[in-house]
């Protein structure tokens, strides 16, 4: 099994479990919800139906995603991921906001929270849950980059906070009286989703706008091509990412001496080793006589 295909197993997997994992705390939630009739078990429920929803972006958009390039998307359909991001984001942006707002008018009118057992226990199982559902996906975002994944598990580690802060109040707040514990763990929760939530929306923007790839991997592509015996120089590089695949375009300057037929075996050689090193990658490159340089450096304005 190649690289590729064991990552589009495992981006497939985690939005799958992320599914089957909302729709397990739904149905505990929805449970103790109709038992008690509590209203904060109502809010966590309303979460974790929201999450569900998400999810079924997350799934649908990689799904989408991992399909093979075809007659009208030449280019594959990786796009789906950064769109998918945003929508990600916005969910988690908002969820930030309505808890931030909620979390404000509690120091204005402190309700105290009271123990309830049935609440914490339902807690720690969607704690429980989620923590194993956010070790997946971390262990998936590193070996894949997920751009919709990483929105995902960033909503989901919300949610771990959130449960977690719920039952320190919970135990902070009944035992020692101190009602305003809870709003300063909404706020301290809402900012952090904030600030993630920014960070996703940028990596989806760049994603969208082709952003060049990180500069240790374009500093490292330049280097396979300069150590054939044959490049005398390498400019024009272009790269770009979308979903899984990678882009690389690039010019080799090679002696004028050389046949076409020459010529192209060096283009082969350099397009393996970069394709090794980037497995999946759509390599390009284009060949240069070495008199031609100069014309070209004029036009880039750059190596």
């Amino acid at each position: 099994m190649d690289h590729t295909t064991q990552s589009e197993r495992l981006m497939r997997l985690s939005t799958a479990l992320a599914m089957v994992s909302a729709a397990v705390l739904v149905a505990i939630k929805g449970f103790v919800y109709f038992d008690s009739k509590s209203v904060a078990m109502l809010s966590s429920l309303a979460d974790s139906t929201i999450d569900l929803l998400a999810s079924a972006v997350t799934l649908f958009a990689v799904r989408y995603a991992l399909t093979p390039a075809d007659s009208d998307h030449r280019f594959g359909h990786g796009k789906a991921e950064p769109l998918s991001g945003l929508a990600q984001a916005a969910f988690v942006g908002g969820s930030a906001i309505l808890v931030m707002i909620e979390a404000v008018s509690r120091f204005h009118e402190p309700v105290a929270v009271n123990d309830s057992t049935p609440g914490i226990v339902v807690m720690l199982i969607s704690m429980a849950v989620t923590l194993g559902l956010v070790s997946v996906q971390r262990l998936v975002i590193k070996r894949t980059g997920s751009v919709a994944i990483s929105a995902d598990s960033l909503h989901y580690t919300g949610d771990l906070l959130m449960n977690a802060s719920v039952i320190v109040a919970l135990v902070l707040s009944s035992k020692f009286g101190l009602p305003w514990i809870d709003p300063i763990f909404g706020i301290a929760i809402s900012l952090f989703m904030l600030i993630n939530a920014v960070r996703i929306i940028r990596q989806s923007v760049n994603s969208l706008m082709d952003r060049e790839l990180p500069e240790e991997d374009r500093q490292a592509i330049l280097a396979i091509a300069r150590q054939h015996p044959e490049v005398k120089q390498v400019h024009d590089l272009r790269t770009r990412s979308s979903g899984l695949q990678k882009f690389i375009q690039m010019h080799i300057v090679l002696s004028s001496a050389l046949t076409l037929r020459d010529a192209h075996f060096v283009a082969d050689d350099i397009e393996k080793a970069v394709e090794s090193a980037y497995p999946g990658a759509d390599v390009i490159i284009h060949e240069d006589p070495e008199e031609v340089l100069e014309y070209h450096l004029e036009k880039i304005g750059a190596p």
